[in-house]
């Protein structure tokens, strides 16, 4: 990963981990959490691809572990995270265009947000943690689902951008834009017509004048 990502993917991590512990985990709501660290490897890993993903992914779930008041196996949430990073980063365009439409990136989040729930719970459940069971695995996927979905038009929009802003490059940009130019000029054909008609009209002067001289060697001749 390059610096500017490892920058910024930490920054965000960070702030996403202040406020989920701070602000959404005192909200009282009934079911899930809403679930801002997963929204933000989302964001994240539908711009820099799976590998980055899965590895923001990891670091994010790790902090989540540690960070008090985490009640649960550290190692857990950095699974459930990395596993899911990785999934979300396989979307993105090879070709490193800018997803259109919002519909793929809600579609991804209640998909994540359902995926995430229950493979934490499954995890859980081979660790011997059966508080899923308590409060209801049908409340959580749905209220996980709905919570991330309210959630995610505020956050992973401009975590999107924030992701392209630190990973364009002016140079790269510039060239792609003279190279845009030269496709337009080429699809037009106005300059390299015009090009192609100069370097014709030397070619055909250049064989008259050819023509000419050999006219003039002949008559010497003779």
């Amino acid at each position: 990963m390059r610096f500017n990502r490892m920058l910024l993917s930490t920054t965000l991590v960070v702030v996403a981990l202040v406020i989920q512990v701070t602000v959404l985990a005192r909200l009282q709501l009934p079911g899930a959490v809403p679930d801002l660290m997963l929204l933000t490897v989302l964001g994240l890993a539908m711009v820099y691809g799976h590998v980055a993903g899965a590895f923001v992914g990891f670091g994010a779930g790790l902090l989540a572990d540690i960070a008090p008041p985490a009640d649960h196996a550290a190692g857990r949430y950095a699974l459930v995270l990395c596993v899911i990073g990785y999934l979300a980063g396989l979307i993105r365009p090879d070709n490193g265009q800018q997803l259109r439409s919002a519909t793929g990136p809600m579609l991804v989040v209640v998909a994540a947000a359902v995926g995430a729930t229950l493979l934490y719970a499954g995890v859980g459940a081979l660790v011997g943690d059966t508080a899923a069971r308590h409060v209801g695995l049908g409340s959580l996927l749905f209220t996980a689902a709905v919570y991330d979905l309210i959630l995610a038009p505020f956050t992973v929009p401009l975590i999107m951008w924030l992701a392209r802003r630190s990973d364009s490059d002016p140079l790269a940009e510039s060239q792609s834009g003279g190279q845009d130019v030269a496709s337009g000029w080429l699809s037009s054909g106005t300059g390299l017509r015009i090009g192609a008609q100069r370097s014709g009209l030397k070619i055909k002067a250049a064989r008259t004048r050819a023509a000419r001289a050999g006219r003039i060697k002949g008559v010497k001749r003779l």
